[in-house]
């Protein structure tokens, strides 16, 4: 029998996380060997626990997350009641949301499950895009998917019933329903638990 040492352990989960970084870029495009090289080198994939915070309100960060494996959850805390404004899963990138007088980070953001992630700051960025522009390309088009899907959740939320919600919320992210407990669901949708629960209901009877 072969025991491995904790920092086998530790080599071998690194690399893990480093395979799976390039076959998610893969996906989008074919990388060269030079490309794989440089992505590497850059340091950016980062291992973090569930429930581990990565923003607190009121600091200032010029990083961004993009989500490999695992869930985020944005929230603000008003009262002693979190207020879950947005979650991010596998392929969606999170960029800090400031406010507006004082450009400190308006939410916290914390890991909902074990994730793997992507973090990197605007200067790693343009290193990155100016040795290779065709990574620019791509990472316009990834924002410009994740404005549009933001703002047509944004109008619907303010339009829409309860229920309405939870049925978007079904259709568009139903892997949110089995992955994130249940009251951070209903403090997405702006509801009380109780209200989810029979909403939950009524859709079983449908």
């Amino acid at each position: 029998m072969i025991y491995l040492t904790d920092a086998s352990l530790r080599l071998i989960c690194i690399r893990k996380m480093k395979n799976k970084l390039l076959d998610y870029i893969s996906k989008y495009m074919r990388l060269s060997e030079q490309e794989k090289k440089v992505i590497i080198e850059l340091g950016i994939l980062r291992n973090y626990k569930k429930k581990e915070i990565l923003l607190n309100e009121g600091e200032h960060s010029s990083e961004s997350y993009l989500i490999i494996k695992g869930c985020i959850r944005c929230y603000r805390v008003v009262g002693a009641e979190e207020k879950i404004t947005a979650f991010y899963t596998e392929g969606e990138e999170y960029l800090p949301q400031y406010s507006t007088d004082n450009m400190y980070a308006a939410h916290y953001v914390a890991c909902v499950e074990d994730s793997v992630i992507v973090v990197f700051n605007n200067d790693m960025k343009e290193n990155l895009f100016s040795k290779f522009p065709r990574f620019k390309i791509l990472h316009n088009m990834f924002s410009e998917e994740r404005s549009a899907r933001q703002q047509t959740s944004k109008v619907y939320f303010r339009m829409s019933s309860p229920y309405q919600r939870y049925l978007m919320l079904l259709k568009t992210r139903a892997d949110l329903v089995q992955r994130v407990p249940q009251y951070q669901i209903a403090s997405y949708l702006d509801i009380k638990l109780q209200s989810l629960s029979r909403i939950r209901k009524r859709f079983a009877k449908c």
